[in-house]
């Protein structure tokens, strides 16, 4: 990716990072949002961007002895798009080593190349509808 194009997605990256912050907010959920855009057909490579929305991790509870790290989740759901190129937890495929195959990302084919933007934190229903106002911003500029 050339530097004239990485310093257009970094710029885009940044509105359609701040329009994930904003419906996040609106549905009160916390978590990462990452945005990501990779030139061509295929991935062979991306630039990427995250931003933390309240809190980068969950910690353990009843309910999730483990707790969450939702930057790892995010990147997770990026990285299934990158090879199926398919939203996350399409079920196209069952989930490889390394996937969660968790709904909440979501991806489109720009001008030049793929476009994804993921969101972990809240129910899967919540981190679509985030992802989709990041999309939504990177598709209308890449």
């Amino acid at each position: 990716m050339s530097a004239e194009k990485i310093t257009d997605f970094s710029a885009v990256a940044d509105k359609a990072l701040l329009a994930m912050k904003n419906r996040a907010e609106e549905l009160k959920i916390n978590g990462v949002a990452v945005v990501a855009c990779s030139e061509g057909d295929t991935v062979k490579t991306w630039s990427s961007k995250m931003l933390v929305v309240g809190n980068l991790a969950a910690e353990s509870s009843p309910k999730n002895p483990n707790g969450s790290n939702f930057l790892a989740i995010a990147y997770t759901k990026a990285a299934e798009m990158a090879s199926t190129q398919k939203d996350s937890g399409s079920q196209i495929r069952p989930p490889m080593t390394g996937e969660t195959g968790w709904r909440g990302g979501v991806v489109a084919r720009g001008k030049s190349g793929l476009l994804i933007a993921a969101f972990s934190g809240g129910p899967s229903e919540d981190d679509v509808k985030v992802s989709r106002a990041g999309l939504e911003v990177l598709s209308a500029a890449l």
